[in-house]
């Protein structure tokens, strides 16, 4: 009986399918998508559509020696912070992955793909070397002190970074989850730009699992601002995850199902869903693998992921053992500064979720009972209405939306009068003075930013000193594209499921661990020495393709200068070494290799190694 009455549900969903009205989702995408232009730091394209904003932050790394100009402001500020920025690309590009389709029938494809590349073009200058990625840019303390517009300010600019020494595996292993999940955005438009993304998600995964330890240990200035609460076991999971979808190399799927337990994504019953606690989308992704029957031996870890993320999904609707507080007016209340973010993140999972077990023909197991996926998708609907109007205060909180939204932003840029128009130099303190205490509107609208929102009651005070609830962030708008999209494309296609690679192929032989195995001996050529691993394997259309990491290693007292190397049998990409002709050397950023020192090159083809050989050195 319980069986025939889902299908029963199933087909009524199919015949007879909500109809999503009262809002235009298409004119909200649209907006919501401007904001991101709002937010860039760096040379302003000439398309730029935001026109009031100008270029900025043009000497970014130049005192550490390295160009970290463009990226992404967080928030109200002009800093740069590294690990909101990537999760805010890691879900613009889940947004493209699965409703690129609706995003495109809304005319807002080509947005959505320039907003991730803005992100990612920023993240290649962050991370030179594959051990050594930048972090943070500025530093909230200092900047906070001021109140000036992103064009003219006077704040510190230092850039922080981890490394070998000054770990930090939650922001490189976001970072990978970024790269790795855009690389798939890229794939068909852009093929050399995805395989660069996805090789920067290899170097990146790798030194976040090498080199272990909280971002925040090491970036010390970004832990009041954006302290990692959570560790990084669940980014290490959410990158796995991320690059098992970009590659289908079955390490990553191995990776999650080895470490589901003793990384907490198989015990971690969550209520929450951002850019510190990942645990919610881990499971979500994992799930997600089972339904489309890729789990494998790993069948019974994966449905321990599941498990949990049903709970996720049950407490949001209230049908579960623990559920989400709800205000009055019914918007899921998580904290009282920058609520939103959690509304529009679990929103999303709520959506793809929906759509997964739609077309998997499943319905969610709460305690209280089976649940039809649609009641899923109507809760995302329903906090979405609430954020466009649908609220107690008939407020919009996404800026620019409807006839009633916040005016008085927390938010330097929009709240200071147009570089373009006035270029009266405007100080660090007297903005404050001048700008920040005006009670009228904003000078600049910030179109499609979500502000903070309102408290556990539903009140709100549109006050610019009101930073709780009046400040935008990216990672507010990031998940929002997905949602909307789907929203405003009704019920026209349930195909979450298909697979964005090839269906991975059982490999018979082991896999890789933590360290791959040897498949070349060591070559010595004088004070050089050379090793190759075989460090992942996957399968594509027929093809088996091999990774293999090659360690340059001088053995000599003095540093190495002007390498050479002859690599014969190459068919395939190469990556870390600088190429003229049929030569390869040392990277540009690389003039010499000191003494004990190694340096590290990748490339990928379909057969045994290359042969690696030294051709010429000269010593320091």
């Amino acid at each position: 009986m319980e069986r025939f009455a889902s299908v029963t549900a199933l087909l009524l969903l199919l015949c007879f399918p909500v109809a999503f009205s009262g809002h235009d989702y298409g004119q909200a995408l649209s907006k919501s998508l401007l904001f991101f232009e709002a937010q860039r730091s760096g040379v302003l394209p000439r398309n730029q559509r935001v026109t009031w904003r100008s270029h900025s932050g043009l000497t970014d790394g130049k005192s550490s020696g390295v160009n970290l100009v463009g990226g992404y402001y967080d928030a109200g500020d002009n800093v740069k912070f590294g690990l909101p920025m990537a999760f805010t690309v890691t879900m613009m590009a889940w947004s493209v992955i699965e409703y690129g389709n609706q995003l495109a029938a809304n005319g807002e494809l080509g947005h959505s793909i320039d907003a991730i590349k803005w992100g990612t073009d920023y993240f290649i200058k962050a991370h030179p070397e594959p051990n050594v990625l930048y972090g943070e840019v500025g530093d909230g303390n200092t900047d906070h002190y001021c109140w000036q517009r992103p064009e003219e300010m006077t704040t510190d600019r230092k850039a922080y970074r981890i490394d070998p020494s000054n770990p930090g595996s939650d922001l490189a292993g976001e970072t990978a989850a970024a790269m790795a999940a855009a690389s798939i955005v890229f794939r068909r438009s852009n093929p050399a730009y995805s395989r660069l993304l996805l090789t920067h998600a290899y170097q990146l995964f790798d030194f976040a699992d090498k080199y272990r330890g909280k971002y925040d240990s090491s970036i010390t200035v970004a832990r009041k601002y954006y302290g990692s609460v959570s560790g990084y076991n669940d980014e290490l999971l959410w990158a796995a995850a991320w690059l098992y979808q970009a590659s289908n190399n079955q390490y990553y799927l191995d990776y999650l199902g080895r470490n589901g337990d003793s990384m907490g994504g198989t015990g971690w019953s969550m209520t929450e869903f951002g850019w510190d606690v990942k645990y919610a989308g881990v499971q979500t992704l994992v799930a997600k693998f089972l339904m489309q029957g890729k789990a494998g031996r790993h069948t019974p870890v994966f449905q321990k992921y599941q498990q949990k993320a049903d709970f996720f999904m049950c407490s949001l609707l209230g049908k579960g053992s623990r559920n989400i507080q709800k205000t009055p007016g019914g918007l899921i209340f998580r904290q009282r500064w920058n609520n939103m973010q959690f509304v529009t993140s679990a929103s999303f999972l709520t959506t793809v979720y929906s759509d997964y077990l739609t077309s998997s023909r499943s319905n969610l197991r709460c305690s209280s009972g089976n649940v039809a996926p649609s009641q899923l998708l109507s809760f995302a609907k329903s906090q979405v209405d609430y954020i466009l109007g649908d609220n107690p205060r008939a407020t919009s909180y996404m800026v620019g939306y409807g006839n009633n939204f916040p005016q008085r932003v927390h938010h330097r840029g929009s709240s200071i009068v147009s570089y373009k128009v006035d270029r009266s130099f405007v100080t660090c303190r007297g903005g404050y003075a001048t700008w920040f205490s005006r009670k009228g509107s904003d000078p600049n609208l910030l179109t499609g930013a979500i502000v903070g929102g309102p408290d556990a009651y539903d009140n709100f005070a549109d006050r610019r000193d009101n930073y709780e609830q009046t400040e935008p962030a990216t990672y507010n708008n990031a998940p929002l594209l997905g949602v909307l999209a789907r929203l405003s494309s009704g019920h026209s296609g349930y195909s979450q499921l298909l697979p964005v690679v090839p269906a991975p192929v059982v490999v018979r032989r082991p896999m890789p661990i933590r360290k791959p195995r040897v498949t070349s001996p060591v070559r010595a050529s004088g004070p050089v020495a050379i090793v190759q691993k075989m460090t992942g394997s996957w399968v594509s259309k027929g093809r088996t393709y091999y990774r293999y990491s090659t360690t340059v290693i001088n053995k000599s007292p003095r540093a190495l200068k002007s390498l050479n190397l002859s690599i014969k049998n190459l068919y395939g990409p190469i990556w870390g070494l600088s190429r003229t002709g049929n030569s390869f050397g040392l990277p540009s950023w690389m003039h010499s290799l000191q003494s004990g020192k190694s340096l590290e090159f990748v490339y990928i083809h379909s057969t045994t190694p290359a042969n690696v050989a030294v051709s010429s050195y000269t010593l320091a």
